[in-house]
């Protein structure tokens, strides 16, 4: 069977869209039909269907293609533990235009410092990301997850089941929310006189 040059692509949020890297891929050499992906995960997310799913398909003789190596692992211990595992494997890996070469040491070189900068660029963004919700925090635009209940829904519910008529798994179904959203409301109102 000849070798094939198999594609992964991932982005880390639904709005963002594959289109670009699937281009890329294409320009890259790899047929559409492919093209493994993974909408929605982060690359610090191990559990990737999309990857698994390449990891699978890909064998002796092929090419891994990804268009930056930060779409296959944004950690150096994972970019390392997915090359080893292809390298084991007789699968090439090819991030963006070039093939990585794990028999040459420069080969190797140039893979970790990649790796390095890919977990680098992942530290920066989480980093950026806390100080830009601190920042909102402190001017009060971040307030979190918005009560499943309106203030007089919650009011309501803490009466009822003060009454001791109502068990939480009756309100959860009255109020058609769930037993734990039933115990964090009544955590947060206080008990009727």
């Amino acid at each position: 069977m000849d070798a094939v040059r198999i594609g992964y692509a991932r982005c880390s949020t639904d709005r963002q869209d594959l289109t670009a890297q699937r281009s890329a891929l294409v320009e890259l050499g790899v047929a559409p039909e492919r093209i493994y992906t993974d909408h929605g995960l982060t690359g610090r997310t191990r559990a990737r269907p999309g990857l698994d799913q390449v990891l699978a398909a890909v064998r002796a003789g092929d090419t891994l293609v990804v268009t930056k190596l930060d779409r296959l692992a944004r950690s150096v211990p994972d970019a390392r533990e997915i090359a080893d595992q292809l390298v084991a494997r007789d699968v090439k890996l090819a991030p963006g235009p070039s093939t990585y070469d794990s028999t040459d040491p420069m080969g190797k070189m140039f893979f970790n410092i990649l790796a390095t900068f890919a977990e680098f660029e992942s530290d920066l963004i989480r980093m950026r990301t806390r100080e830009g919700m601190a920042v909102a925090r402190a001017k009060g635009k971040l307030r979190g997850k918005k009560p499943k209940l309106s203030d007089r829904q919650a009011r309501e519910l803490r009466r009822m089941y003060d009454t001791g008529e109502y068990s939480v798994s009756d309100l959860a179904e009255v109020f058609s929310v769930s037993r734990p959203t039933v115990y964090r409301t009544l955590h947060r109102q206080p008990p009727t006189a």
